[in-house]
């Protein structure tokens, strides 16, 4: 293949979807990940071949399972020898108090938000290391360095997924792979559809650039950490408006 080639996980909406068309818009083929919204990953294909130039192929699984993450990757390392940057991106939501989450609840937030970062990281690093290039970025949270009330499992999964960025980045630097984390604030997706107007006019005020960030400025800022210098490594970049 000769055009770079990402992963994008959870691509299907969203901050995964906006980050996927950044890519393809800057000249990268997509392989797009998504479990379960295969209607509107199909959504996202079409988009990407209607630019110009661009293409990208659908991996579907489940990347909270590691016998899934293998074959995903079989599949993508039939199209190329290796990946050029890798977007972890998948993850899921929950708000409640701690007393009130199931453990059922609690193994599927940490298979989806941490253990998918695990696999997939561990997936893509072998030819990674043998070419000796590669871009890991993960999409984390404000809640992953501060932490958020009733919002214990979605904080905790963030805080490891912060922990495997700085290890893996000292782990890979030496192999010129580098391993960043965009933290996001508060991203106006459908993930915050449970609030209600006052509630998002109070959470804006809180804020100090005073709104919220769009997917479309995430997807900005992955390409941008896709072609920093080798030097930027084991970051997590806060981009919350100033929100902490």
């Amino acid at each position: 293949m000769n055009k770079k080639t990402v992963l994008v996980t959870g691509a299907s909406r969203g901050i995964g979807r906006a980050i996927a068309l950044a890519f393809a818009k800057n000249g990268y083929h997509v392989f797009l990940n998504c479990n379960h919204s295969i209607t509107e990953l199909d959504k996202v294909r079409a988009e990407i071949e209607a630019l110009p130039k661009g293409s990208c192929d659908m991996v579907v699984g489940d990347v909270g399972n590691p016998k899934s993450v293998d074959e995903m990757f079989k599949r993508i390392y039939k199209q190329c020898d290796a990946l050029d940057v890798l977007v972890n991106n998948a993850g899921i939501a929950h708000i409640g108090l701690i007393t009130d989450m199931s453990d059922k609840e609690w193994s599927r937030m940490l298979d989806t938000n941490l253990s998918s970062v695990f696999y997939c990281c561990r997936a893509v690093a072998p030819e990674m290391v043998s070419k000796k290039s590669g871009k890991i970025i993960n999409i984390s949270s404000m809640w992953g360095t501060s932490g958020a009330s009733c919002e214990v499992a979605y904080s905790a999964t963030k805080a490891g997924v912060h922990g495997v960025t700085k290890a893996l980045a000292k782990e890979l630097a030496p192999s010129n792979i580098q391993v960043n984390a965009i933290a996001c604030g508060v991203i106006d997706t459908t993930m915050n559809g449970h609030l209600s107007d006052e509630d998002k006019l109070i959470l804006k005020n809180e804020i100090p650039a005073g709104r919220f960030g769009t997917p479309e400025e995430v997807g900005e800022l992955a390409v941008q950490l896709a072609e920093t210098p080798s030097y930027l490594t084991g970051q997590i970049i806060g981009f919350d408006g100033g929100f902490i």
